[in-house]
């Protein structure tokens, strides 16, 4: 069993594929209409392109409280690595990303928190940092 499909709720599909393509990096491989929505994932440049990120609207409710109730925990929705935690802090700080926690050593790691600007905490990760 792999990992095919993940997702994040977002607020709003076109500002979230703005921000996880232009900002983040990664690149749109599949943008299907569905409805009133879109089927619509990103994937890692530098990863397997056989694991995407889900761009899923929140439209329901209970999704809408989940993603809310997290933010406001604090909690992550996802997790991303980066081989420099450092250097990529500082060109998402450059491109105007709010960061929550700078990259700050976790055991054997460094990890850094992120808005995403969709509704959602964002962490990136170094291991071994």
């Amino acid at each position: 069993m792999k990992i095919f499909i993940t997702s994040v709720f977002v607020d709003d599909q076109a500002k979230a594929l703005k921000f996880y393509t232009e900002v983040l990096g990664f690149v749109k491989k599949t943008d299907i209409t569905a409805g009133e929505y879109r089927w619509l994932t990103v994937v890692s440049p530098e990863g397997p392109a056989d694991v995407e990120l889900l761009l899923e609207p929140n439209a329901n409710p209970a999704a809408k409280t989940f993603q809310q109730a997290i933010h406001e925990a604090g909690i992550p929705a996802t997790m991303f690595k980066v081989e420099d935690i450092r250097k990529e802090h500082e060109r998402l700080k450059g491109l105007g990303v709010t960061f929550v926690s700078p990259p700050t050593r976790t055991g054997p790691s460094v990890s850094a928190i992120f808005d995403d600007t969709c509704g959602n905490l964002i962490s990136m990760v170094q291991l071994r940092g």
